[in-house]
């Protein structure tokens, strides 16, 4: 069915990113690329004064090798993309720099939170220019 499939990965809740990429991997072609994405949040420039130096690159590190070992155990066909920004912002850029033909995202329930500014995974629906595949 996609020949590109982006597959955002929230580190905080990484357990769900199994059940994402076999679902990516039960809608690609043969031959099929599947990119795992994870968006480092931007820290403002005030909170950033007052952390140890390096730890944005440190974090991006981090995230990095998380998902190399992810990529690592699904074989071929599977790339990594780490960014540092606004999540949904992030994610719709890789998806179009990529040329995705789907994105396949987790949600959770909807929180207070999420009702007043919104999750990532509904700015990424309104948002995308390809199919979106969201996942509970």
């Amino acid at each position: 069915m996609y020949d590109t499939i982006l597959v955002p990965v929230d580190l905080a809740d990484s357990d769900k990113a199994p059940t994402m990429i076999a679902a990516a991997r039960k809608m690609a072609n043969d031959g099929a690329r599947i990119v795992l994405v994870n968006v480092v949040e931007d820290i403002p420039t005030f909170v950033a004064a007052e952390l140890p130096g390096g730890i944005m690159e440190k974090t991006r590190e981090e995230a990095r090798k998380t998902l190399e070992a992810m990529a690592a155990e699904q074989g071929e066909g599977v790339e990594i993309d780490v960014r540092v920004g606004q999540p949904a912002s992030g994610i719709l850029a890789v998806a179009k720099e990529k040329k995705a033909d789907v994105i396949v995202i987790a949600s959770h329930k909807p929180g207070l939170q999420d009702y007043l500014i919104g999750s990532t995974a509904a700015r990424v629906v309104r948002h995308a220019a390809c199919s979106v595949h969201v996942m509970r």
